[in-house]
């Protein structure tokens, strides 16, 4: 694609980046197929395609408008135009550009409505904070109150059992998270039971909170950025001293966001190494357990048959694809397929509250499929894409981890 960007991008980091993909685009409209908010809306700007031509835009000097941030703001970032391109268009890193370029200009020309604002300030603001855990305890004990509007976004509470403290050779780096902890703490521990088993022994650092996402996801990239950095400080004398083998990943959302550290920062000297150390060693739970988890077998008890929704960020953003449904089936479970699971289930971070039409379209379209495999579990890998399926179905919506720690027959 011919570009011709304006005096303001050329030459900056942030324009050559985009310039250089949006070059590598030739329009084909191979994404448009595999693009949930085109497959719904039937609009050209809400594709990868019709996106792609608004950047463009706007980095040729267009002013942007309401209607740019619009379609903007329907990405669900999911990232499966980039496993359909052809060109190896990095869609994702465009998209990231595009929104924090456009967010930028329209604060003054085009400011979003306050209640708009204010919802997406809260959302920034409030998932990282130290008050979540508690207003999360408080939500799940008055939860039968509440209106199920809001039901849907408080899991109902759970047993977490007994975590393991046995200590071992092989030592792991475990991101327990911002919202997980206080949403689902059953997947962690549930994660540190499993490997035990496997005598791997996971550490949590305390201060590891945020790994930036959902800043960086809602068009605040310095402070994405300075939540990252925050993580990596707090990981980085366990990760210098050469005691772990792996950060080991159990939100996929996470890891996709980890994984990219080293593009983050590849312009700033004083983290740009250690970003690549920290990208380099993570790996998603799936992937680490993998060569491992015969070690698992005789130890099992499987539950039932199960449906395995692998989350955008695994199988386009981390392109982690057919590694966790030959764990579960090697260990005994019946894996059922159902139609179109590469797409999105809606979930996206803060997408779900911030674009509920479309999200739980998707999530019910996503549903409908699953309920004509008849699985008695279904089972995910993202805390995000487990609490908003789970708003629409009374079958049990669970981490994969969590199901084989269920059924494991011996007790630590």
């Amino acid at each position: 694609m011919q570009t011709n960007l304006s005096a303001e991008f050329k030459g900056t980091a942030r324009g050559d980046e985009a310039e250089a993909i949006l070059r590598a685009c030739v329009h084909c409209g191979f994404c448009t197929a595999t693009c949930p908010t085109y497959q719904l809306l039937g609009d050209e700007l809400d594709g990868p395609r019709g996106r792609i031509y608004l950047i463009k835009q706007v980095l040729e000097g267009e002013a942007p408008t309401d209607k740019t941030r619009t379609h903007l703001d329907r990405c669900l970032t999911c990232r499966n135009c980039e496993s359909t391109c052809p060109s190896g268009v990095q869609y994702g890193k465009l998209i990231d550009i595009g929104r924090m370029v456009v967010e930028e200009k329209t604060a003054v020309t085009h400011p979003r409505p306050l209640s708009e604002r204010i919802t997406r300030t809260a959302l920034k603001e409030g998932l990282n904070s130290p008050l979540f855990a508690p207003a999360m305890k408080l939500g799940k004990m008055m939860r039968p109150l509440v209106p199920k509007s809001l039901q849907a976004k408080v899991p109902e509470a759970r047993k977490v059992g007994k975590v393991p403290s046995a200590q071992f050779a092989t030592k792991v780096l475990l991101l327990e998270g911002c919202v997980q902890p206080a949403m689902m703490p059953t997947i962690s521990a549930a994660t540190k039971r499993v490997l035990a088993k496997l005598e791997v022994q996971c550490v949590t650092v305390p201060a590891a909170k945020c790994c930036g996402a959902i800043r960086h996801h809602m068009n605040d990239e310095k402070g994405g950025h300075a939540d990252m950095r925050a993580l990596i400080d707090a990981w980085w004398p366990m990760v210098s001293s050469g005691e772990i083998s792996a950060i080991v990943m159990n939100a996929s959302g996470c890891g996709v966001t980890v994984r990219e550290y080293a593009h983050y920062f590849k312009h700033d000297d004083a983290y740009r190494e250690k970003a690549e150390r920290i990208s380099a060693l993570t790996r998603d739970i799936g992937e680490f357990i993998a060569s491992r988890a015969a070690q698992l077998k005789g130890k099992l008890r499987p539950v039932g048959t199960v449906a395995f929704h692998p989350p955008c960020t695994l199988q386009h953003g981390q392109q982690i694809k057919g590694v966790v449904e030959p764990i579960l089936r090697d260990l005994g479970f019946e894996v059922l397929p159902f139609a179109e699971s590469h797409l999105c289930c809606g979930s996206a971070g803060a997408y779900s509250v911030l674009q509920p039409e479309i999200a739980y379209s998707l999530r019910d379209r996503k549903l409908n499929h699953i309920a004509a495999a008849k699985p008695e579990w279904i089972v995910s890998a993202n805390i995000g894409c487990i609490t908003h399926l789970q708003s629409g179905t009374q079958t049990p919506v669970r981490h994969w981890i969590e199901v084989i720690d269920e059924s494991c027959s011996e007790l630590l």
